[in-house]
């Protein structure tokens, strides 16, 4: 088994660094299901590795836990 992930964008991952979307949902407050959908989405950095359970990091969690969520037009800067 290799000991890193190349992602998408020349993430590079280690597989230590990898935790399950049970794990990331009590992190985060968000549920399994809404973590997997914001991954498919790709908002959140995730992989499946060849099975059916995701997975992703906790870095990448709290990069997306940083990010002005809410949806519509957002303000401009000086406003």
């Amino acid at each position: 088994m290799p000991s890193s992930i190349e992602g998408n964008n020349d993430l590079h991952i280690k597989m230590e660094d990898l935790i399950p979307l049970s794990k990331a949902a009590d992190i985060s407050g968000l549920t399994v299901q809404h973590l997997a959908l914001i991954i498919r989405q790709g908002k959140l950095w995730g992989d499946k590795m060849g099975g059916p359970n995701w997975f992703t990091t906790e870095d990448a969690v709290s990069q997306y836990l940083a990010r002005d969520r809410r949806p519509g037009p957002k303000p401009q800067k000086g406003q």
